[in-house]
């Protein structure tokens, strides 16, 4: 069976969250994805626990659920950057890759010559993608960022929260998962471009303009009407009914989208009624009366369970459904029929496997792969050197000696 990526080299460079979920997607795709740390740290995120994949005597810390997260697919190798030697072993897999993603502060491997010049210089086609906090221009190109700021900076968390309430950031880290996807995105169109051309490109993303372009419908609301739109909680700017209610047993969350939905729903409901009330006949003006129709509907939802009314609007093709803790996310027929939920063997795991969550890509063709666990620091140092650059053993214990390699 082929892989979409099949052949495709990338050289990662990168840690925490936006860089390496690029980075996995491109390997879950197909491609050799080398990730190089630092030799005795590696990847921040693989100490940002708990929990950990617990050994059998269960006290290893130093592979995070956080660090499997977004590292599946890959080989890692240790090479100190600050070291010369280090920086041609990173300049001579460049010059064999197809691509490299880097996330340090903007201009900051320029002073290795690992930039994208740098790189350039040994592989005219190569693919070089930079993942920062603010990008590589502007007045805020040198700020460190992060996901919490860039949610702060870009609007998201205006939006979210109750009306009344404080703003909220999102529960994962979405401006750097969103960035990470754009990311693989634009690096699969330079590969495309590099492949007809010869040229390769530089591709500059940040975390506060993946944040802003998510604003989606919200920023274009604000753009053509010039009036900063207010948190809704669980409700829509735009759609009305579109949020969730107090059921018998929980909550549930209704999503009408259209009128002949809200009319189906009424039925069901036993409110006609308010189908051919001018007030709620149409969404404008369920949006324009909302507060009025939300407290009519609040005493009809909590009169029936939350699985009561999930299967009978489903019946009729009302969008409906529950508030999932992760505990039913993961138990769900559906969530387990799109195999969502994958077992990957792991070497630092007491029971032999540790639990990932699986890619959503489906491809008839090209199907992704589950070939190779987040690995451990330095697992493929000797294994990829040698491959790669021809290094024999006595060669790699020298640079292990010197402290080069881990």
């Amino acid at each position: 069976m082929t892989t979409a990526l099949q052949g495709v080299r990338v050289l990662d460079l990168t840690r925490i969250l936006a860089g390496p979920t690029c980075t996995q997607l491109l390997g879950d795709l197909g491609a050799d994805v080398i990730k190089v740390e630092r030799p005795g740290e590696g990847d921040d995120t693989r100490k940002w626990g708990p929990p950990y994949v617990e050994d059998e005597g269960g006290d290893d810390t130093s592979e995070s659920a956080y660090y499997l997260a977004c590292n599946r697919g890959k080989r890692s190798v240790a090479i100190d950057l600050a070291d010369p030697e280090g920086q041609g072993l990173i300049r001579d897999l460049a010059a064999r890759s197809h691509v490299v993603v880097e996330n340090f502060k903007a201009g900051g491997l320029a002073k290795y010559g690992l930039d994208y010049e740098g790189l350039r210089a040994v592989n005219p086609a190569l693919v070089y993608g930079s993942i920062t906090g603010f990008g590589q221009t502007g007045p805020y190109r040198e700020r460190a960022g992060y996901d919490f700021l860039a949610q702060g900076y870009g609007g998201i968390m205006s939006l979210t929260g109750e009306p009344e309430g404080e703003p909220v950031k999102v529960g994962v880290g979405v401006s750097d998962i969103v960035c990470g996807m754009y990311g693989a995105v634009a690096v699969l169109a330079a590969l495309r471009h590099a492949e007809a051309t010869g040229e390769g490109q530089h591709i500059d993303l940040s975390l506060l303009d993946s944040t802003v372009a998510w604003l989606a419908y919200e920023g274009t609301n604000y753009l053509v009407s010039g009036k900063v739109p207010k948190r809704q909680g669980n409700g829509h700017p735009n759609i009305v009914p579109y949020r969730t209610f107090e059921s018998r047993d929980g909550k549930v969350i209704l999503a009408v989208g259209n009128d002949g939905q809200f009319r189906r729903f009424c039925r069901f409901a036993g409110v006609e009624g308010l189908a051919d009330d001018p007030r709620f006949s149409t969404n404008p003006a369920r949006a324009k009366n909302r507060d009025a129709l939300h407290a009519r509907l609040a005493p009809v939802m909590a009169g029936r369970t939350t699985a009561e009314w999930v299967e009978g609007l489903s019946g009729i093709a009302v969008p409906c459904g529950p508030v999932n803790a992760l505990d039913r996310v993961f138990a769900d027929a559906q969530v387990r029929a799109r195999g969502m939920r994958i077992e990957m063997p792991h070497p630092k795991a007491g029971s032999g496997t540790v639990p990932l969550l699986g890619n959503p890509i489906r491809m008839s063709a090209t199907p992704v792969r589950y070939e190779r666990p987040p690995p451990t620091l330095g697992q493929h140092t000797a294994e990829v050197l040698g491959e790669v650059l021809g290094l024999d053993g006595a060669a790699l214990d020298d640079l292990r000696a010197r402290g080069i390699i881990g």
